[in-house]
């Protein structure tokens, strides 16, 4: 029964945060195109802004119909875990919904049909708060999450229940701020990279030209700048918090089975044999590891071994497999964003065809790096909920039958392809069209 509840909710979420992943970045780069329109008058920006709103509305509208049923396997699948830290999580997930849900979506609205009725400064200002009610929403879920990673300010009563005993400790976790600033920027990348490729698009297609151009330099400045911002500093700080917090989680992720003496590789390339505990294939680069965790050469790095079996991760191959395709997929944007942006600086950025083409193929992969992103944060943390604390065993619904979660995932499946084809006709419509035709 566990393997379904499971299922059903990665299936669920994994499609869920295929939209709010583009809006809470998108929103930043709105607020910069509407911004740029009243410093230069130029309706170049204020279309950009307009147009990109539309497809931001579309997606919101898109996470609110798939964030909903989420919440309902709190009380179906997960009602014991609800039920022991809802004293917890109720307050985060509560504040999301009450506070940061309603002024995302009402001044969503005042945007999309309020501009002439505000003025352009009011007209900005609606899109400003878009964008706070979004990052509000990320982080208050990352709060949620960052509690369950490494749990502060709580105290357990003997009934087994989770009460809050220091409220402002939620915010002042040492996990949250790494993880919402890492989410915030991967965001940003997948923002970037889908502007970029939809101006790569139109400059190929020799349509919307300008708007094309427009797009393109603005996406691979954005997206050069969050690729970083990913590695360093954010992507550092929470692996060294991984380190601390979760060292058999670390030593999962890397790949790490026996520890090392005098120093730790780094893996780049190598399948995991979890059975016979060792790496296949590998290819590492000596010392490296250590010195990126601990800044020391020499400094080691404790293997799986040196922890009992009943804390490991439960899936280690795919928490494996998962780091290393996030990683491996942050390289390749750095690379490819840096690359574009000294193209764009010789002026050769809209003539070379190689690269328009490149970033119009890889729009769907920084999807990929936040999906493996997270599962990368959620499969380090089992076998726990939360961690250290409640077994995910230990929360799943005793009451609800393997049969019915089945048919209910097999459910979700089928709805959720027929909304994603429309999801993706009704986006092909809106590019299609483009941005509201210059006027000057």
């Amino acid at each position: 029964m566990l393997f379904y509840d499971r299922m059903q909710f990665a299936f669920t979420i994994t499609f869920h945060y295929l939209f709010p992943q583009l809006t809470m970045g998108l929103s930043l780069i709105i607020v910069y195109f509407k911004w740029k329109f009243i410093k230069t008058q130029s309706e170049h920006y204020n279309d950009a802004a307009k147009f990109w709103m539309r497809i931001f509305a579309l997606n919101f509208a898109m996470g609110v119909v798939t964030g909903i049923p989420m919440e309902f396997q709190f009380g179906t699948n997960w009602a014991k875990f609800s039920e022991l830290t809802g004293g917890i999580i109720g307050q985060t997930l509560a504040m999301e919904g009450m506070f940061s849900f309603f002024l995302e979506s009402s001044f969503l609205g005042l945007f999309l049909f309020g501009e002439k009725l505000l003025g352009q400064k009011l007209h900005f200002l609606t899109g400003f708060l878009v964008f706070l009610g979004s990052w509000a929403s990320g982080f208050l879920i990352i709060a949620t999450h960052s509690w369950m990673q490494n749990p502060v300010g709580y105290e357990v009563l003997a009934n087994g229940k989770f009460v809050l005993n220091n409220f402002g400790a939620l915010f002042t976790n040492p996990w949250l701020w790494p993880s919402y600033l890492h989410n915030q920027a991967a965001s940003l990348v997948t923002a970037s990279f889908v502007v970029a490729g939809i101006g790569a698009f139109y400059i190929l297609n020799k349509k919307n030209v300008e708007s094309g151009k427009l797009f393109l330099k603005t996406g691979v400045i954005f997206g050069l700048i969050a690729s970083l911002i990913v590695a360093m500093p954010t992507g550092d700080m929470l692996a060294k918090n991984v380190v601390k917090h979760q060292p058999v989680t670390f030593a999962a992720m890397e790949g790490i089975f026996h520890t090392e003496k005098g120093g730790s590789e780094i893996i780049l390339i190598g399948q995991p044999d979890v059975k016979n505990k060792k790496l296949d294939n590998k290819i590492a680069v000596p010392n490296i590891l250590s010195f990126l965790t601990y800044g020391n050469w020499e400094q080691e790095v404790k293997g799986l071994e040196e922890y009992s079996e009943d804390v490991h991760p439960t899936n280690i191959s795919g928490l494996y497999y998962g780091y290393h395709i996030m990683v491996g997929l942050g390289t390749i944007f750095i690379g490819l964003m840096a690359f574009a942006l000294f193209q764009l600086i010789r002026k050769k950025l809209y003539t070379t065809k190689w690269v328009l083409w490149t970033l119009v193929f890889m729009m769907p992969f920084p999807y990929i790096a936040n999906t493996t992103g997270w599962y990368t944060a959620e499969l380090g943390r089992q076998p726990w909920l939360v961690y250290n604390l409640l077994r995910t065993a230990e929360g799943a619904s005793p009451t609800v039958s393997s049969g019915n979660t089945l048919f209910t995932l097999l459910g979700f499946i089928g709805l959720y392809l027929l909304l994603g084809m429309l999801f993706l006709l009704l986006v092909g419509k809106i590019v299609r069209k483009g941005p509201k035709p210059q006027t000057h």
